[in-house]
């Protein structure tokens, strides 16, 4: 059935390629089909974007040189209407028969169908009409390639173009441009009629984007406008503007240069019928009101409450809600300091982030009492939320351990709890879904599920019983948060109950840069089926039980041939560790396997406490999402028991019999981690988006740990790392991924994909994933696993494949088509494209980019 069904669908598309490969189908006789764009600049073809994106017509988009969309809008019937009446008309006869049998009015509709008409307006919503030469936009399109020349110093350019035919209703337009030498800038001077902004404009430390003999172009000028404007505004100029700034260009008796006058102008001011100019005021604040409850509906009232904190004035419509610290924080405007567009800027960012009022208006007016009116009123605006709201959400979802699950989560939020813009929100959430990698012995499509419990407040300030103005001032926008949470997981693994607890700080030490201090993590994790691990982990059950079947001495342990769980598996396992079986010694490859999985299942079985500290900092040139020139580097360290170690030390607590401490009746981790994770993509332009991530990160157990909790390991494979691999399916080291779920405490991941546009919303991928796990420093004594030297570093593996995004606006989806490039699962030698085909590749589905 598989292979009709293949068969089927690759005779459907070869049909639509040899119907639709006529690409001038639609072309009219006399006209032609724009095939390409040539801009030839003194005799040279050139690729410069900006240059192409002057053209008012560009040829029909491409997928690998096919011109799949105009191909698509040939296969449609332009007019279906007209065609279904027409089949009628030339037989009156058959309308009749059909009316009999359907009814006239539902043959009618019949035309209206997607056989009939709606198949045809798809292929015409995502096909392209052919692109036909129109020389009137290509007289256009020179104008515009001419001015562009010339706003880049070319002022003596010339251009004309022309037409060549390269087929049957086919032809590409040349445009040839011959742009002359060059203008370069000689002398550069300025008049600023103002006395305080000639001065302002002298202290300036920042240099000019102007200097003398760079090549002449009209967007340094422009950028010199926004730097001036930039630098008055924050210096007290509260009413210049980027067009009070102008430039002199003289060219007269110059060789291809030209001479620069900066002309600023005094201060324009429109006064009814009549204007005047005057030299700009360097403005002071000399109030600052908070309106803190305002509404346009309460503009004209009477205010109710005031009072005066810190020399801000705080005016309420009703009793005053808020203590006055709490917004005052948030305000970078004071009394007596100079006007600077910069306060402003900030101070609605402070008040954005503490997410209690809805869009902050600051607005200023001069002040009347002054009488040089040097005096500027700064009136802050603030429109609470409501104090209570509810949310809903529901989400279908993907990750490392469900195929498919679906989500839903209610949250109440409770703000302004202690009246000082404090934050509370109370969440709770359930997700059922879907894993073929679970023990499912009912075969149950949704055989996974959880549910859980969260708890945030948030501080917009720093909580600590001393004062971090001079470390970690208040423009740096500091909050703090308060965690707890509880989920249950059923049917993941071995079940699980997690208890989680935290107290962190964050802030942006500058714009796009951000530091969080997780000064206490606390999380208890307890496997409530901690019997069910050969159930769930099959490998380790079969590796044991197939050496069982060579040593095993106790028939009490076997049923049906094969060691009972879990009777059977603790016996066999304890029998070869405490030898009961003289046939094998230490030394033994088979004991040494016994004993790996046994360490493994005491590991993965016994509960787990883990208290933590951790500093993450990350620094992003990107300005928004459409942002896909830029980087990202985020680095993050995390210390665990130390301070339980501590204190246990301190106090002299007794050890175990393990000689390890104990909280709880039961051994915490202890470990220090290290990650360093960059991305950075390069934007090429007309949607084509090259991005690379790479990834290095650590945890080493010491002290109180042999090993890393599962929780806080690494894995390889999946959506977001090697898509050639399934999730935990690769690693560690040279091992043939032989546990179901594979994880060590040491990874490297290099991957890069070159995105581009297929067509309207879809975008296509190609893609190669490098990386790997090991274990290194910790109980583990698998060679194959071992990080020991760099060496083995040939143990990285290599995916590489392609894929397809759907942009949906709000997200993506993704499909990504993986093969193994290079696995080092496989001996030396022949490791390089031995599963590089389709029956060993591994298709993911994603939601959003993987980096």
């Amino acid at each position: 059935m598989k292979k009709i069904f293949t068969k089927i669908t690759a005779f459907i598309l070869i049909a639509i390629f040899i119907c639709a490969c006529n690409a001038v189908k639609r072309v009219p006789d006399g006209k032609k089909l724009l095939t390409k764009n040539d801009i030839i600049v003194n005799g040279k073809s050139t690729n410069d974007e900006v240059a192409f994106n002057q053209m008012y017509q560009k040829p029909n988009g491409t997928l690998l040189g096919y011109r799949l969309r105009l191909n698509l809008y040939n296969l449609a019937n332009l007019n279906p209407d007209s065609t279904y009446q027409a089949k009628f008309k030339n037989n009156p006869g058959k309308y009749e028969r059909q009316s009999k049998i359907l009814s006239a009015k539902q043959v009618d509709r019949l035309g209206q169908s997607f056989w009939y008409k709606g198949i045809h307006e798809f292929l015409k919503r995502t096909g392209e009409a052919p692109v036909i030469i129109d020389t009137s936009k290509t007289k256009k399109t020179l104008l515009r390639l001419k001015s562009y020349y010339f706003n880049n110093g070319y002022f003596n350019v010339a251009t004309n173009y022309n037409i060549d035919t390269t087929g049957y209703k086919k032809a590409k337009i040349n445009y040839n441009i011959t742009t002359g030498t060059v203008y370069t800038l000689d002398s550069i001077r300025n008049t600023i009629s103002t006395p305080a902004l000639d001065s302002l404009y002298k202290k300036n430390p920042e240099a000019s984007v102007l200097k003398s003999g760079n090549q002449y172009k009209t967007s340094d000028f422009e950028e010199e406008k926004n730097r001036i404007t930039t630098y008055f505004r924050n210096h007290g100029a509260y009413f210049f503007q980027p067009t009070y700034v102008t430039f002199d260009i003289d060219t007269i008796g110059k060789k291809n240069k030209a001479d620069i006058n900066l002309i600023i102008k005094n201060n324009s001011i429109q006064e009814k019928d009549s204007s005047r100019t005057e030299p700009f005021k360097l403005y002071k604040i000399s109030d600052v009101n908070i309106y803190t409850d305002y509404s346009p509906t309460r503009a004209k009232s009477q205010v109710k409450d005031s009072t005066t904190y810190n020399n801000f004035n705080l005016y309420s419509y009703d009793k005053l809600k808020y203590k006055p610290r709490a917004i005052t924080d948030a305000i970078f405007i004071t009394k007596g300091n100079t006007y600077a567009d910069f306060r402003t800027t900030l101070s609605s960012r402070y008040l954005n982030n503490l997410k209690i009022f809805n869009y902050p208006s600051i607005q200023y007016e001069v002040d009347k009492r002054d009488p040089t009116a040097q005096s500027l009123i700064a009136n802050v605006y603030l429109t609470p939320r409501k104090k209570y709201s509810f949310g809903a959400t529901f989400d279908l979802t993907h990750s490392n351990i469900q195929d498919f699950g679906i989500g839903a989560s209610i949250s109440e939020t409770i703000r302004n709890v202690f009246n000082r813009a404090e934050t509370l929100e109370i969440s709770t959430r359930l997700n059922i879904g879907s894993s073929k990698d679970m023990a499912n012995p009912n075969n149950n499509f949704f055989n996974v599920s959880e549910y859980g419990v969260d708890l945030k407040l948030n501080f917009p300030r720093i909580l600590l019983p001393f004062g971090t103005e001079k470390i970690i001032p208040k423009s740096m926008i500091p909050s703090t948060g308060i965690t707890s949470g509880f989920s249950k997981q059923r049917n993941i693994g071995l079940d699980k109950e997690s208890f989680t607890g935290g107290l962190s700080y964050l802030w942006s030490p500058k714009r796009y840069n951000s530091a969080k201090l997780d000064l206490l993590n606390a999380q208890y994790i307890r496997n409530l089926n901690p019997d069910n691990y050969f159930r769930v982990y099959t490998s380790s059950y079969d590796e044991l039980n197939k050496i069982a079947g060579i040593y095993n001495t106790n028939p009490a342990y076997i049923e049906n041939g094969n060691l009972t769980i879990n009777g059977g598996t603790t016996g066999f396992t304890n029998d070869v560790l405490s030898g009961v079986i003289p046939a094998l010694k230490p030394g033994d490859e088979d004991y040494k396997n016994v004993k790996s999985i046994e360490e493994r299942r005491v590991r993965l079985t016994e509960n787990d406490f883990i208290l933590a500290s951790s500093y993450t900092f990350t620094k992003t040139t990107k300005k928004d999402l459409a942002d896909n020139n830029f980087y990202q580097f985020k680095t993050k360290l995390e210390s665990a028991g130390s301070l339980l170690s501590l204190i246990s030390s301190a106090g002299n607590f007794a050890k175990n019999s393990n000689n390890k401490y104990e909280i709880f009746n039961l051994e915490y981790s202890e470990y220090i981690k290290t990650e360093f994770d960059y991305i950075k993509h390069w934007d090429f332009g007309k949607e084509k988006v090259l991005a690379v991530r790479s990834f290095f990160g650590i945890a080493i157990p010491f002290g109180n740990s042999d090993y890393i909790p599962f929780s806080r390991s690494y894995y390889a494979g999946g959506s977001n790392d090697n898509r050639a691999w399934q999730p935990y399916a690769l690693g560690p080291g040279s091992t043939d991924a032989v546990n179901d779920f594979n994880e060590a405490n040491m990874k490297i991941a290099l991957s890069g994909e070159f995105r581009f546009k297929v067509f309207g919303d879809v975008k296509g991928a190609i893609f190669a994933d490098a990386g790997n796990i090991w274990n290194v420093l910790d109980n583990v004594t698998d060679e194959k696993a071992k990080f020991n030297n760099l060496n083995d570093l040939a143990e990285i593996a290599l995916g590489s494949g392609f894929g397809l995004r759907y942009d949906l606006s709000f997200f993506v989806v993704r499909l990504d088509l993986g093969f193994k490039t290079y696995n080092p699962a496989h001996e030396p030698g022949n490791r390089w494209f031995k599963e590089y085909n389709f029956g060993h590749s591994v298709l993911n589905f994603g939601i959003n980019y993987p980096f």
